[in-house]
């Protein structure tokens, strides 16, 4: 997938909502965002909530939405979220698939989220393109739509297209979009922000073998071990894995070393302890594994242009 243009004011999110969505998967797709203009400090993302005739929107489970009118303020943007749930195929009309056409050519990107990919299939632009869906709706989207490349996956960009199954998988969509847009390692703050893949489950050893599990493990590792940071050959020892498997997850996944990884975690552990506690340079240097305020204070400016005075708050 090429990267897109961003913005410099922050990129314009438009939610399309249907009664009964699934504020679990509406959660799981703007957090992400909100937490990663939190981390950069200035607004990355922007987002309104739409919905066919404005007014509230209720989910599944009761939790109303208010929303503004497609026709008044549906303009253009650069992300365009098509967020039904329950009753999915109601929505599957005439007038839902000329909406969503014309959306393709005003917006940079158009996902379907959980049953939102039907309502793409339905008005033709998944054609000759990978997709996903809710995984009860699997084989049904691939019998009705054999133009549509179906597959299993947890979430799918094909180019100007993304969709994925369900609530979670939003979360993994949105982490993905982050890391394209601007940074791995603005994903990778985003991801630990929400604890996200922070403990395999029990006998789930996809983390040992895929590059997202890897990662994820040893980027917890690190952060479990931030006032006596381990060597890498001890870290890979942790992991269970060669050093050289780990270095290559990490190049391949982050495109930086696991060194370079565990640096800018114990640095933002910093700039988080420097913003939100009144604790000295002194001691968060010790906290964040520096031998000293000087060490540290070094590093800090190196990372981000600015002594650790600088991001004091008061």
């Amino acid at each position: 997938m090429q990267k897109r243009k961003i913005p410099q004011d922050g990129q314009e999110i438009s939610v399309l909502l249907f009664d009964e969505f699934s504020n679990h998967c509406l959660a799981n797709t703007i957090e992400p965002f909100r937490a990663a203009n939190t981390i950069a400090q200035k607004t990355l993302y922007r987002w309104r909530y739409l919905s066919l005739e404005g007014g509230t929107i209720v989910s599944s489970s009761g939790l109303p939405v208010q929303t503004a009118s497609w026709g008044e303020h549906a303009g253009a943007g650069d992300i365009l979220c098509v967020m039904p749930s329950y009753g999915f195929l109601g929505y599957a009309t005439p007038r839902m698939s000329e909406i969503l056409r014309a959306a393709s050519r005003r917006f940079a990107m158009i996902v379907g989220l959980d049953t939102g990919a039907w309502l793409l299939a339905v008005a033709g632009l998944l054609d000759s393109r990978k997709a996903t869906i809710h995984w009860d709706e699997y084989s049904r989207l691939s019998e009705t739509f054999p133009a549509v490349d179906v597959v299993p996956d947890r979430f799918v960009l094909d180019g100007p297209v993304a969709t994925c199954g369900g609530a979670s998988t939003a979360f993994e969509l949105v982490l993905d979009l982050i890391r394209r847009d601007h940074s791995p390692m603005l994903a990778l703050e985003v991801a630990a922000n929400f604890m996200h893949g922070d403990k395999p489950q029990p006998g789930d050893m996809r983390w040992a073998t895929s590059a997202d599990g890897l990662v994820r493990r040893a980027t917890t590792v690190m952060r479990q071990n931030m006032e006596e940071p381990l060597s890498i050959p001890a870290l890979a020892t942790a992991l269970s894995v060669d050093q050289r498997v780990l270095e290559e997850r990490f190049r391949e996944k982050m495109n930086l070393s696991p060194a370079r990884v565990y640096k800018a975690i114990r640095l933002r552990e910093a700039r988080r302890l420097v913003e939100l506690t009144p604790m000295s340079v002194t001691e968060i240097a010790t906290r964040c594994g520096y031998q000293n305020a000087s060490a540290m204070t070094r590093a800090y400016r190196q990372e981000f242009g600015v002594a650790p005075r600088g991001h004091r708050r008061g």
